[in-house]
């Protein structure tokens, strides 16, 4: 696809969210971190632990894949990078084998990745397989 990000790192993902839509977004800041978790948190006891993260040398990208029938796991690359603009892809790679079953579980996964802050505008781009 495009080239490797740098520094990317996955640092919390889990399969069961209470977010329903596809949502790609930049998290700069300790509370908007907070609110995602309280959102998730809501029907989890316990709930998940927030990362800790130094939001003054770090930024947070969280990709919500809203409701999934079958395991998947984005991988995000570099399309392009202007001095104003970064350009994301975000593709879902496939994680198993779908199985002939006639009840298949339905899953709304978050993945969120830490990277140095880029002081730049992000465009996200959904690429389909």
């Amino acid at each position: 696809m495009g080239q490797e990000i740098k520094d990317l790192v996955l640092i919390d993902q889990d399969n069961f969210s209470t977010i329903t839509d596809y949502e790609v977004r930049i998290i700069q800041d300790q509370k908007s971190l907070q609110k995602f978790y309280a959102k998730i948190n809501m029907t989890r006891k316990p709930g998940l632990p927030v990362p800790m993260v130094d939001f003054s040398k770090d930024m947070l990208i969280l990709v919500c894949l809203g409701q999934q029938r079958k395991k998947v796991v984005p991988m995000l690359s570099k399309l392009q990078e202007t001095d104003l603009l970064v350009s994301i892809a975000v593709q879902l790679i496939d994680k198993e084998q779908v199985e002939q079953t006639s009840i298949q579980p339905i899953y709304y996964p978050f993945y969120l990745y830490k990277m140095p802050i880029i002081d730049k505008t992000f465009d996200f781009q959904n690429i389909e397989n």
